[in-house]
């Protein structure tokens, strides 16, 4: 059952197994603010073996593209469509958020974006990114990066 993400009122509920907990349910609400602000877009996750989907195009996309397999399992996913962008996200025990960006229109913007929860380290299979950090009020210290993505996926 999908849970909308309320970024008023931050819950862990789903991530309380991650060591960093709340750090990564203020990633997860930051994420959820951006979509409602800049889309109206309502952001909901559902337990990662109920969007298996999701995870498995994620997953697919990090290993075609660099031959990343994460070793953190994944708690929650979700999978949209908003303006014309296909949107997936897993967040992981580790603190680790994953985001694929998929414009459906050829010759658009494709990348996968990871953002890391603050008192997290980078994994040892992301350890050739560089990231840069960014503040916010739900999420305290971001870390980022991301890679473009060449293929079809």
């Amino acid at each position: 059952m999908s849970q909308i993400v309320d970024f008023e009122n931050v819950s862990t509920a789903g991530l309380e197994s991650s060591p960093v907990a709340e750090a990564l349910a203020g990633l997860r609400a930051n994420e959820a603010r951006y979509f409602k602000n800049k889309y109206d877009h309502v952001f909901t996750v559902d337990k990662a073996a109920d969007a298996a989907a999701a995870v498995e195009w994620v997953s697919r996309i990090l290993d075609d593209e660099r031959g990343i397999v994460i070793a953190s399992p994944a708690l929650e996913a979700t999978a949209f469509e908003v303006d014309g962008i296909r949107m997936a996200y897993v967040f992981y025990e580790s603190g680790l958020s994953i985001n694929v960006m998929y414009t459906i229109a050829d010759a658009g913007k494709r990348a996968v974006g990871f953002k890391l929860s603050e008192g997290m380290q980078i994994p040892d299979e992301l350890s050739s990114f560089k990231f840069a950090r960014q503040k916010s009020r739900l999420a305290g210290t971001i870390r980022g990066s991301f890679f473009v993505i060449k293929g079809e996926h």
